[in-house]
């Protein structure tokens, strides 16, 4: 038996390669993909002591991360490596972390 796959529309992109956009001081945005609807995919890297500027709101749509390694800190609470973070659109949050983190960013609705 054979299995045929479909493979249009497979994007693929690897971290390393992604351009470097600095956002803050220590905090660095590579970009992975970007959707035909304005979502989009990040990879998200914050050096140890560091701390977003100001609070970061969602909007227009809701922000889906995922802590790839080190602890991330959403101003409340402490999120370690391997969690899952769901932020509604309107929510807001101050990014930051003692130890560096990176995350896995996704905007579904841009």
């Amino acid at each position: 038996m054979t299995t045929e796959l479909n493979m249009i529309g497979y994007q693929w992109s690897a971290m390393q390669d992604a351009p470097v956009r600095e956002l803050f001081p220590g905090i660095r945005s590579r970009s992975l993909w970007l959707g035909d609807n304005g979502a989009k995919a990040y990879a998200l890297e914050m050096d140890p002591n560091t701390c977003w500027q100001g609070i970061d709101v969602h909007e227009p749509g809701p922000e889906e991360v995922f802590v790839v390694s080190g602890v991330f800190n959403d101003g409340v609470r402490d999120y370690p490596a391997g969690s899952f973070i769901h932020a509604p659109a309107g929510s807001s949050h101050i990014p930051q972390t003692t130890t560096g983190c990176t995350l896995f960013v996704f905007y579904p609705e841009g």
